[in-house]
C-alpha cells in the first residue's frame, strides 16, 4: 500500500517528538525534516542533537533524511507529519498556537491526495474541528476528496532508552478507512512493536489525552496520601512497598509533577469537557493536588528549618535538579520550579545545580542561573529535587558536605534511605 519510490515525508517539528520519528523513517523513506528554529537545524546538520535523544551514529544512518528550515525543502512532499508542541497559556487553557501556525504552512503546500498526519497532543475532535479548516482555507482543497487526514499520538518518553519509538506500540487512525490503513501501514513499516488502528481521529486522540490524565489521577493520590502519612508519622515508601506486594497494587510514587505531558495533557481534555458542558471534578482535583505540591515541599522544609532554629530569611539553600525528571535535559514544565519560586518569597538566597540542564536554556525559560558545582559548608538546606545518577552517586556524608554545621537534607526523591535525610515526601 505504501509505495515507498513515490512516498516523501515531511515531519513538521524537530524535537523529542519529530526528531526520533525523521531518523526512523528516513532510513527507509526520502525524508525532511523541517524545523522554523534555524539554529536547532544546524545543529542538527553538524550531527548534533542537544535533546540527547538520538546519538550523532543514527543521524548518520538514516540515509534518506534531510534537515532544513526552508519551506521550499518540503513542497514536493506527499505526506506531512506535524508534531509541534502544543503548551496551556497562563490561565492553563490549550495554547494551539503552534499547532494552527504549523497546520496554515502545511496547508499553503497541500495537493491532490496528499495526507495530513497530527502527532501532537490535543482534545478529541482537534484535528477535525481546529486544524481541518486551517488546511482547506490554505489550501483551496476540500478534506476528504482532495487531501486526507491522520492522527498517531506521540508515545515519546524523554531520556528512556529502553522505551524507544520504535519499541512502543503506536496508536494510528485516518479520515477515511483507506487512510486509516494507509497511516498504520507506514507507522507499522517503522515501529517493531506494532499498531493499533483505532477507528476513528477522535478516538485516536481521547486515547492519548487519557494515557497522561490517569498517570496524573493516580500519582495526586499517591501525594495527597504522601501528605496523610507524613502527619501520621509514617514513611510512605515503606507503605508503598507494602502495598506493592499485592499483584494489582499501581506502583506510583509521590513527587514533583511537571513534563510537557502529564502536567498538561489533562487540561486538554478539561477544556474539551467544560466546552461540551461537563465539569470534570475528579481531573481537576488531581491537577490542584499536584500542582500544589511544590509549595507544600517548601512549607516542610521551612518548618524542618524552625524545629533547628534555621532562620529562613537570607538563608542558603542549594536545590539540586531542574529538568522535570532524571537523566535528562528536558526543562519543559519543570515543577522544581515552584520550589525556588517559593523560596524566594521567603527572601532565601538559592543556588540551583543540574549537570543536565542547559544553562542558557534554563536562564531563558525561568531566569535561573545555574552553578557549576555547590560550594562545601555553604548551604542551610540541600533539596534533592530530580533524581540524576550523578546524584545518586553521591553518599550521604559527600551531600551533607555541601552544608553548613546545621542544616537540612531533604530528599523529594526518595534517593536516600530514610534515616539518611532530615525529611522526605
Amino acid at each position: 500500500m505504501i509505495d515507498v519510490e513515490k512516498t516523501r515525508i515531511a515531519i513538521i517539528g524537530l524535537g523529542y517528538v519529530g526528531l526520533p520519528l525523521a531518523v526512523e523513517f528516513g532510513k527507509k523513506f526520502r525524508t525532511v525534516g523541517f524545523d522554523i528554529n534555524e539554529a536547532r537545524v544546524s545543529e542538527l546538520l553538524g550531527g548534533t542533537d542537544s535533546t540527547m535523544e538520538v546519538t550523532s551514529t543514527q543521524l548518520q544512518g538514516s540515509k534518506h533524511l534531510l534537515f532544513s528550515s526552508e519551506i521550499e525543502q518540503i513542497k514536493d512532499c506527499n505526506i506531512f507529519i506535524v508534531t509541534v508542541p502544543t503548551p496551556i497559556d497562563q490561565h492553563k487553557n490549550p495554547d494551539l498556537t503552534p499547532l494552527i501556525s504549523a497546520s496554515a504552512t502545511v496547508g499553503s503546500l497541500l495537493k491532490q491526495d496528499d495526507v495530513v498526519i497530527y502527532e501532537s497532543t490535543v482534545f478529541p475532535g482537534a484535528t477535525e474541528e481546529v486544524c481541518v479548516p486551517i488546511l482547506e482555507e490554505q489550501s483551496g482543497l476540500t478534506f476528504n476528496r482532495h487531501f486526507f487526514c491522520g492522527y498517531s499520538p506521540e508515545r515519546i518518553n524523554p531520556g528512556d532508552k529502553e522505551h524507544s519509538l520504535t519499541t512502543i506500540m503506536k496508536v494510528t487512525s485516518g479520515s477515511t478507512p483507506d487512510i486509516a490503513a494507509k497511516v498504520d501501514h507506514l507507522y507499522r513499516s517503522i515501529i517493531s512493536a506494532g499498531t493499533h488502528m483505532a477507528e476513528s481521529i477522535k478516538i485516536a486522540e481521547a486515547a492519548k489525552v487519557i494515557e497522561n490524565t490517569q498517570r496524573d489521577i493516580n500519582i495526586a493520590l499517591i501525594n495527597e496520601l504522601s501528605k496523610i502519612f507524613n502527619r501520621l508519622g509514617i514513611d510512605t515508601e515503606a507503605v508503598l512497598k507494602a502495598a506493592g506486594t499485592k499483584w494489582n497494587f499501581l506502583p506510583f510514587k509521590p513527587g514533583l509533577v511537571g513534563g510537557h505531558c502529564i502536567g498538561i495533557d489533562p487540561y486538554y481534555l478539561t477544556h474539551k469537557a467544560i466546552e461540551v458542558g461537563y465539569h470534570p471534578e475528579m481531573i481537576l482535583a488531581g491537577r490542584r493536588i499536584n500542582d500544589g505540591m511544590g509549595a507544600y515541599v517548601v512549607n516542610e522544609i521551612c518548618n524542618l528549618m524552625m524545629k533547628k532554629q534555621i532562620h529562613v530569611a537570607d538563608a542558603n539553600i542549594l536545590i539540586m535538579g531542574l529538568t522535570f525528571k532524571e537523566n535528562c535535559p528536558d526543562l519543559r514544565n519543570s515543577r522544581v520550579i515552584d520550589l525556588i519560586e517559593g523560596f524566594k518569597n521567603f527572601t532565601a538566597n538559592i543556588n540551583v545545580y543540574d549537570p543536565w540542564a542547559d544553562k542558557g536554556s534554563a536562564l531563558r525559560e525561568y531566569g535561573v542561573s545555574l552553578i557549576e558545582s555547590p560550594s562545601k559548608n555553604d548551604y542551610d538546606v540541600i533539596v534533592l529535587a530530580v533524581g540524576h545518577s550523578q546524584f545518586k552517586e553521591l553518599t550521604t556524608k559527600e551531600l551533607r558536605s555541601f552544608g553548613k554545621e546545621r542544616h537540612i537534607l531533604y530528599d523529594i526523591k526518595h534517593i536516600l534511605k530514610i534515616d539518611e535525610s532530615d525529611g522526605r515526601l
